[in-house]
């Protein structure tokens, strides 16, 4: 039987442009990787395309996934939202997931 073990997943979208000082923040705090995929959508500042096209790629949207620990992703979630998301468009929440190797996360 497989043992499953309780993180945090912390779902960042955001813009592009951003995506380097985001991650860096990630880095900075200790978690021990990140996912980024293109994202599309429409919020309070409008509709964002997810094509890959090389005119509107610096305005695209951006989805960073860590999985940590919930005070890590506590931490990051505050200081990017208080650092970006005045000036940016962005959207930070959190969803309890189960993982199979605790040892790659910090939980």
């Amino acid at each position: 039987m497989t043992t499953h073990y309780t993180a945090k997943k912390i779902i960042i979208i955001t813009e592009k442009i951003i995506l380097d000082k985001v991650t860096e923040i990630i880095d900075n705090a200790g978690a021990t990787g990140y996912t980024v995929t293109n994202a599309g959508g429409k919020g309070s500042r409008g509709i964002r395309s997810n094509e890959r096209n090389s005119m509107t790629d610096t305005y695209a949207n951006v989805k960073i996934e860590v999985i940590t620990s919930e005070a890590l992703a506590n931490d990051i979630a505050g200081k990017v939202a208080k650092k970006y998301f005045e000036n940016y468009s962005g959207i930070t929440y959190m969803e309890d997931v189960e993982i199979l190797r605790p040892a790659k996360f910090k939980v």
